[in-house]
């Protein structure tokens, strides 16, 4: 498989989604508790937030391209 521009800026734009969920999301959520579970217990619901985020991003992402021959 040959790696194109789009690709190569798809990876970095992952890597960067997923560094910043962990140092700014998981982290902070996994250092409020004390005991295991309730650390498991939060990291599971961190879950949700990357889920909303990438959700939006989505969502923002495709109405731009959906509506670029509209406005652009």
């Amino acid at each position: 498989m040959e790696l194109t521009p789009v690709n190569i800026v798809i990876a970095v734009g992952g890597g960067v989604t997923l560094v910043a969920y962990v140092a700014y999301i998981l982290l902070p959520a996994w250092a409020s508790y004390e005991r295991l579970w309730e650390r498991i217990a939060a990291g599971f619901m961190t879950l949700f937030i990357l889920v909303s985020l990438l959700g939006l991003g989505l969502t923002i992402g495709l109405s731009i391209v959906y509506f670029y021959d509209i406005y652009g």
